[in-house]
């Protein structure tokens, strides 16, 4: 028996692309491969990028520079670029690389097995199509390995909105919705394999609209649907846009037991003429009337979002009103960034923020988002919560989980079992987590 090909790959960006990589090495295994977490010992490394970053090309040629000592080490070894970047650069990455035998879109990687085939003749194989077939369907009787407790799980791709600043409609193309019973299966097989909590995905996933029995269903309706799946304890859902959170959806996070009191909702700024300029198509009062519904539904649901500062013509009034927004909501999580241009985009092309004043402000927002992450956090202590355990912890005889409002839970006791649902005292706050005690 011959002895099985090593595949590493490396994950840039998104938790879709990360569901991605996990296809893809489903994909390959077919092929034979078996995953390796060093390049040094592959035979075929795979770069699964991400184009939302400024200059995010040059980082992955740079990337591809430091395994030409590799390859000329062994001449099979096979380099591959797949995701956003390789949607967006497609042949000339090759052009740049030589050294590159392979790359795919992140809507054709179930073409992956018959790719790897041809670069294995000595050919160079490149897809960048937005194919027709369900890349997923392709991939369903795949071989499938024993899972962790949590799964990230796609249910919508694309986007439809055009923010000024995204390059994801152009790599991701538009939105698409899988049918429901897809899902559903693809759930169940998560279950089987050890799943208890399933993350569902989308670059606009509560605009999922995908074909149910019934008709097109609304993410509310497959939540539903997924809240009936044996064995399956907790559902989430990310990311999220304002102008797509349904009636429907609000009053599940109220009433559906397994959808976890957690919600990550972008708004990127708290200024209405920076949100018109971004084409965000809602208004930072439209926003904070939405949290108010959403709070009344679930009143203990921990916020979470997304800020872009600096965005070309932020004025100091701008900024301010983004530190009003964010002083209102006190989100117990959110993601900021500094404006970076994306090729392309609208945004990219307009006067741009002096770099000092962005990192001035950058600073500014997230020393007032972690001192409501921090209050909130703190305000754990003392409170009972149940906490999913993933894994061993840094020291000896610990066991860290995620809280249902995805706090990072530690507890001193080596017996509980990856995959175990306990209750939990939680008795101390950290920096990043909380410590606590088994009830």
């Amino acid at each position: 028996m011959s002895e099985p090909k090593k595949l590493f790959i490396k994950t840039y960006g998104c938790q879709m692309n990360v569901y991605d990589s996990e296809r893809m090495a489903e994909a390959l295994g077919g092929q034979g491969y078996v995953e390796t977490k060093s390049p040094d010992d592959a035979d075929m490394i795979l770069l699964n990028t991400c184009h939302i970053r400024e200059k995010a090309a040059e980082k992955v040629y740079s990337e591809l520079g430091r395994f030409k000592g590799l390859k000329a080490e062994k001449p099979d070894l096979k380099i591959g670029v797949a995701g956003c970047v390789a949607q967006a650069e497609g042949q000339e990455i090759m052009r740049r690389q030589p050294l590159v035998d392979l790359v795919v879109g992140p809507q054709s990687y179930h073409r992956l097995p018959e790719m790897e085939a041809k670069t294995r003749t000595g050919e160079k194989a490149l897809d960048t199509d937005f194919p027709e077939e369900d890349k997923f369907e392709k991939l369903k009787n795949r071989p499938k390995a024993k899972r962790g407790p949590t799964a990230f799980l796609t249910v919508q791709e694309g986007c439809d909105k055009f923010c000024a600043f995204c390059v994801v409609p152009y790599t991701r193309g538009a939105e698409v919705s899988r049918p429901a019973d897809r899902i559903i299966r693809e759930a169940q097989d998560l279950v089987e394999r050890g799943v208890r909590e399933i993350t569902l995905l989308g670059q606009n996933v509560n605009a999922y609209h995908g074909a149910g029995p019934n008709g097109d269903m609304t993410l509310a309706g497959l939540i539903w649907e997924l809240n009936k799946v044996d064995g399956l304890e907790r559902i989430r859902f990310t990311t999220s846009h304002p102008n797509d959170m349904t009636d429907d959806l609000i009053e599940a996070h109220g009433t559906c037991d397994k959808l976890m009191p957690y919600l990550h909702l972008p708004v990127q700024s708290g200024s209405d003429h920076i949100l018109k300029r971004m084409n965000r198509s809602h208004t930072a009062e439209s926003y904070l009337r939405l949290i108010e519904r959403i709070r009344a539904a679930r009143p203990d649901i921990l916020m979470s979002g997304d800020f872009i500062v600096g965005f070309p013509e932020e004025s100091d009034a701008d900024f301010q009103a983004t530190l009003d927004l964010v002083d209102e909501v006190q989100y117990g999580y959110a993601y900021s960034f500094k404006y970076s241009t994306r090729p392309g985009t609208p945004a990219a092309e307009r006067p741009q923020v002096d770099p000092q004043v962005a990192d001035e402000r950058l600073q500014r927002l997230q020393a007032l988002i972690t001192r409501d992450q921090r209050k909130i956090q703190d305000s754990m202590v003392g409170r009972n919560v149940h906490v999913l355990f993933e894994k061993p912890g840094r020291q000896q005889g610990q066991m860290v989980g995620k809280s249902e409002y995805l706090h990072a839970v530690h507890v001193a006791d080596a017996d509980v079992a990856v995959g175990a649902l306990r209750e939990v005292r939680i008795t101390s706050s950290g920096a990043n987590s909380l410590a606590g005690e088994l009830v």
